[in-house]
C-alpha cells in the first residue's frame, strides 16, 4: 500500500499538486487519470521521490518515504518495479540482458541464478525464447512485454507505470493492461498506473483518482464512473471517448 497525506508540490511559485490525500491499494490496479498538465505525471514522479514534494507525506506501507534520506530511499527503491512510457529499453543490448540488468545492478546473484529469473519472467509475460533479439527486431507490444519482465526481475511490492499502453493498437493494450493486472493480483503488488486511456480505466480501473487542476477532484472504481455526477469528470471521460473513437476510425 502507498498513501499520500496533503501531498503539495509547487514549480516556480506554481502550486502543481494541492493537498492530495489518497491511498493506492496492494494487490489491485490503482489508476490516475486527468488531463494533459493536470498534475498525474508529476504525482507519480513524486511518489517514487524524482520531484521532491515541498509539504506533506508519502508513506509505503507504514514508512514515510517523504523523510527518508537518499540511502533509505535506495533501499525502497529496490522493491519498486517501474515501465516508462517508450519502454526504455537498451536498443544495444539483447532482450536477455535488458531484463537481467536490474539483477546485475542490485544482487550478488550468480549467471546462472540471474538467468533463470529472466527466463522465469519473459515465460510469465509469454516471450520464452526471445533472449537473443534486439529491442529493433520485435514489435512494439513485445517491447512492452519485455519492459514489464525487466520491471517485475526483482519481485518488487511496488509498481509504476507511466502511460503502458502508448503507441500500441487497441489489440495490443488489453494485452497489455490484462497482463499488468494479472500480475498484480498474481503477485499481491501495489500497481500504480498513470493513463489517459479509457479503455484501460474502465477495464483494470480497481481504483482510480482523477486529478483535476491539481486537486484530487474525484476517486473511485470503474463501477463509480458510470454512476458519477462529477462535472468536470464525466466531460473528461466524453472526451476522451470521443478522442479514442476519432483514433480508431483512422486506422
Amino acid at each position: 500500500m502507498i498513501r499520500t497525506e496533503n501531498l503539495v508540490k509547487s514549480f516556480n511559485d506554481r502550486t502543481v499538486l494541492n493537498n492530495i490525500t489518497t491511498v493506492f491499494e496492494q494487490g489491485k490496479t490503482n489508476l490516475i487519470i486527468g488531463q494533459s498538465g493536470s498534475g498525474k505525471t508529476v504525482l507519480l514522479k513524486s511518489l517514487v521521490g524524482l520531484h521532491p514534494i515541498d509539504s506533506g507525506s508519502i508513506y509505503y506501507d507504514d514508512v514515510c518515504f517523504s523523510s527518508l534520506g537518499f540511502k533509505e530511499m535506495k533501499d525502497i527503491r529496490q522493491h519498486i518495479g517501474m515501465i516508462f512510457q517508450g519502454g526504455a529499453l537498451l536498443d544495444s543490448s539483447t532482450v536477455e540482458d535488458n531484463v537481467k540488468l536490474p539483477l546485475d545492478l542490485f544482487t550478488n546473484q550468480s549467471e546462472e541464478e540471474k538467468l533463470e529469473r529472466v527466463n522465469f519472467c519473459l515465460n510469465r509475460v509469454e516471450l520464452l525464447n526471445s533472449n537473443k533479439r534486439y529491442p529493433a527486431e520485435i514489435s512494439g507490444g513485445m517491447v512492452k512485454r519485455v519492459a514489464i519482465a525487466r520491471a517485475i526481475v526483482l519481485n518488487p511490492k511496488y509498481l509504476f507505470c507511466d502511460e503502458p499502453n502508448s503507441g500500441l493498437d487497441p489489440v495490443t493494450s488489453c494485452v497489455i493492461d490484462n497482463l499488468i493486472k494479472e500480475i498484480t493480483q498474481e503477485y499481491q503488488i501495489t500497481t500504480i498506473i498513470n493513463t489517459h486511456d479509457m479503455n484501460s480505466v474502465m477495464e483494470i480501473g480497481d481504483k482510480i483518482v482523477y486529478i483535476h487542476q491539481g486537486n484530487k477532484w474525484w476517486e473511485g472504481s470503474n463501477d463509480d464512473i458510470l454512476r458519477s455526477d462529477n462535472k468536470e469528470l464525466n466531460e473528461f471521460v466524453f472526451a476522451s471517448a470521443m478522442a479514442k473513437r476519432a483514433k480508431l476510425a483512422t486506422l
